[in-house]
């Protein structure tokens, strides 16, 4: 075997001198370059993982707020119904009050109106009394102080007067 591997241009004393220097450049590689490395893209991996569970739970609660801001909205928009239907049935008895109390005042100043016009009917009638009695009375007077055959043609000629003047 020394034969072969020294015509083929092997020196075993060489080969196993870089035999060894290989393993020593490979054990202080990896003491002190593969170790480093593999310790760095660990905590790289390490990193990115977190980085992906952190962006996962950054998008759970994103879309939990997101639900949140909706139910929310629902209960400021029922909220807000209730409001204005209560602000609505306020309106709506404030209304009808307004209208029962102008009903009431109305009814009430229609009595008045129709006390007073009453009043004035009845203050006319008495003065219309008093104004017929008055006449009455007057014609009485000047038929009585007439004689019986002038009295027809008096009275006839005098009341054609009256008319007339009154009329003018």
């Amino acid at each position: 075997m020394q034969e072969l591997l020294s015509q083929l241009g092997i020196d075993w004393r060489l080969l196993v001198s870089q035999a060894l220097n290989f393993l020593l450049l490979l054990a202080v590689l990896r003491i002190f370059a593969y170790g480093p490395i593999v310790k760095i893209l660990k905590e790289r991996k390490k990193r990115i993982e977190e980085g992906l569970e952190k962006s996962e739970e950054a998008e759970k609660r994103i879309r939990e707020i997101s639900t949140l801001k909706k139910e929310r909205l629902k209960e400021a928009e029922i909220e807000t119904l209730a409001i204005l239907k209560r602000a609505e049935g306020r309106a709506k008895d404030a209304e009808a009050r307004m209208l029962e109390e102008a009903k009431k005042k109305e009814a009430e100043r229609i009595a008045e109106t129709e006390k007073l016009l009453k009043a004035k009917e009845q203050e006319a009638r008495e003065a219309m009394r008093k104004e017929t009695t008055e006449l009455v009375r007057s014609a009485i007077v000047k038929t009585v102080a007439l004689s019986p055959e002038k009295i027809d043609q008096e009275l006839i000629s005098r009341a054609v007067k009256e008319a007339s003047g009154t009329k003018q």
